[in-house]
């Protein structure tokens, strides 16, 4: 679980990455198809840059602007979407990877085979790796990493879906052999999300060891993190020779950053009232893509009064998610009705289900027992659009009787309060993994959703043989939750990248909040 955006709009014309794929990633069933698929749209001709099929500079310093700086530096460790966005792919790798466009494609695994029940899986680890350290990637790694998120004190947000792992085998050096209690057919997806490290590395939150393009330069919290090409790295070198993401408190410093060339590219726009400045200036691009994250006011159902579904439901019947949405962002940004966004494959539109109406709220309100409404205390993370989009629900609530106290936290606060002790009523935050919904087939999460229906169809959902199966059982659980009112989903956040036009191969659609780097280029 972690924080940030998402709208399917429109996308620019798909143009292949100048990046090339690693030949040696490709198993011998690749077609062109997959292939065109996996090269999508991510800088080039169409992505706006006056760079594109020009020269650039291969030791060029990009430099990036966010407002996601991590906590630590550790993705089992409580290190936030910030970390995702500057290590994932860039300085650490997965067996797996999911690309842009949401494909799964190999990368530290050359192949896998799965034997016929579906119980065990064998990956050929590619030849030649080498940490930053120096020391060679083996099979003894990959188990040392899968260990890591199944740890005690891991917070990785697999670590529920990876759970099923019953042994890990390494019978040579480039072989692990996994055996799981029951078949899991997201086994592979989930994979994309666990970094293989070191195994003889030590305090990931402060350093690294991965097997990435870059390897950290370093981090001067509250300021910068760099990054800097691996002259080593096994496959294609990053296009670039130094990468610095650079962290702003707020989006005005942001933009003000990209006006003023301290930045390149914003890895995702923040403030749409400044949106003009940009699009009616030749020297930036904005692009606009698919994201995952969903605005979430989430309740704690097991605690009253979210503990009665009618409650639940009279507080999404009472705030107007469009009048929201537009308030934030402008034009920009979709409704979405459930925790599924239109790039999941069991999509569906359930917004009707949650359609603005104080009247049935009021009346939903009385039938639970409180016809006079009751009081709410929101903790509400203090960075953008958070209070903002609490202020608003408070005006909202107040109109059908429920007074809110507006509780603003820190990041870490939210984590200890809210995800580890369950100790909240109400809470806002950006959920920003696909896939995600199978969380309410979990009572133990921290909103505890309870429903046997729900879980079993989760269940066997990911015992399935078949896509079409999952899928089948997933948009059951996507209504059962939507009519359940498990939690209140705002909005799905647009993503907009906005870059300088020397710039070209920036990621658009930044799924799970992944920002990969070594693509850009710089004229």
């Amino acid at each position: 679980m972690s924080t940030k955006k998402l709208n399917p709009a429109k996308s620019n014309a798909q143009q292949p990455s100048t990046r090339k794929l690693r030949a040696s990633t490709l198993t011998a069933t690749a077609s062109a198809a997959v292939l065109a698929l996996t090269l999508t749209a991510c800088g080039g001709g169409s992505n706006g840059s006056s760079s594109a099929g020009g020269k650039h500079d291969p030791n060029a310093t990009v430099n990036i602007g966010s407002l996601y700086e991590p906590q630590n530096l550790d993705n089992t460790g409580g290190g936030g979407q910030g970390v995702t966005e500057a290590l994932h792919g860039n300085v650490y790798e997965g067996l797996f990877k999911l690309s842009d466009a949401g494909k799964v494609e190999p990368l530290l695994a050359t192949s896998h085979q799965v034997s016929p029940d579906g119980l065990t899986y064998t990956f050929t680890l590619h030849d030649g790796v080498t940490f930053h350290s120096g020391k060679q990637l083996t099979s003894a790694d990959v188990k040392h990493s899968l260990e890591r998120v199944l740890a005690p004190d891991s917070q990785s947000a697999r670590k529920k879906n990876l759970s099923v792992i019953k042994t890990i085998a390494t019978p040579d050096p480039r072989t692990v052999q996994v055996t799981l209690s029951k078949k899991s057919i997201s086994f592979v997806y989930n994979l994309t999300y666990v970094w293989i490290v070191n195994a003889d590395a030590k305090d990931l939150k402060q350093r690294e060891d991965g097997t990435g393009p870059y390897r950290l330069d370093k981090w001067s919290r509250g300021s910068a993190l760099s990054l800097d090409r691996f002259d080593r790295y096994w496959g294609e070198a990053a296009a670039n020779k130094k990468v610095v993401f650079r962290y702003f408190k707020d989006a005005t410093a942001l933009n003000n950053a990209l006006l003023t060339n301290a930045v390149d590219v914003v890895t995702s726009e923040q403030s749409p009232d400044a949106l003009d400045q940009f699009k009616n200036n030749q020297n930036y691009k904005v692009n606009e893509g698919n994201s995952t994250t969903k605005l979430l006011l989430a309740f704690n159902d097991r605690a009253k009064p979210f503990d009665d579904v009618r409650v639940r439901q009279a507080v999404s019947y009472a705030i107007d998610d469009k009048k929201l949405l537009e308030s934030v962002w402008g034009g920009h940004g979709k409704l979405i009705g459930s925790m599924v966004p239109p790039t999941d494959p069991w999509y569906e539109d359930l917004t009707a289900i949650d359609a603005h109406d104080p009247e049935r709220a009021k009346k939903l309100l009385a039938e639970a027992g409180y016809p006079k409404g009751f009081s709410l205390t929101l903790d509400t993370p203090n960075y953008d659009p958070h209070p903002t989009a609490a202020t608003f629900i408070t005006s909202q609530l107040a109109k059908v009787g429920i007074t809110v106290k507006i509780n603003t936290i820190t990041s870490d606060e939210w984590y200890t309060k809210v995800y580890k002790n369950r100790d909240f009523q109400a809470t806002l935050q950006e959920h920003v993994n696909d896939r995600d919904l199978v969380w309410y087939g979990n009572p133990d999460f921290y909103w505890g959703y309870d429903d046997p229906q729900v879980t079993a169809w989760v269940e066997q959902a990911e015992q399935s043989s078949t896509a079409a199966e999952q899928t089948e059982l997933l948009k059951k659980v996507n209504r059962k939750t939507a009519e359940d009112a498990a939690s209140d989903w705002l909005y799905l956040y647009p993503q907009i990248v906005v870059a300088n036009n020397r710039l070209s191969g920036y990621p658009l659609n930044g799924l799970n909040s992944q920002f990969y780097a070594y693509d850009i280029k710089k004229g």
